[in-house]
């Protein structure tokens, strides 16, 4: 698996874990313990997806893609352009 994909499979699992999380302080909402573990995994998270677009752009189309007055996702390579491993 190249870095592309194992960095798309570690931030869409830490994604299901932070919904997971959330469903559990839906039923348990003063759980300090669940919280933390909430904002360990958003950080997490976070890093992955920031790594990500670093490295392969935008993770989503509105991640950090508003420069002045235009919008800079169209910039990059597109997917059929070929970005090293999509």
């Amino acid at each position: 698996m190249d870095n592309c994909a194992l960095l798309k499979n570690r931030i869409g699992a830490y994604q299901f874990a932070i919904w997971e999380m959330t469903l559990y302080l839906d039923t348990h909402p003063c759980s300090e313990c669940a919280l933390a573990k909430l904002y360990e995994l958003r950080q997490m998270k976070d890093r992955l997806v920031a790594e990500y677009e670093a490295q392969y752009g935008p993770w989503v189309m509105t991640s950090n893609d508003v420069q002045g007055e235009r919008w800079t996702w169209v910039d990059g390579p597109w997917p059929w352009e070929g970005r090293g491993g999509n």
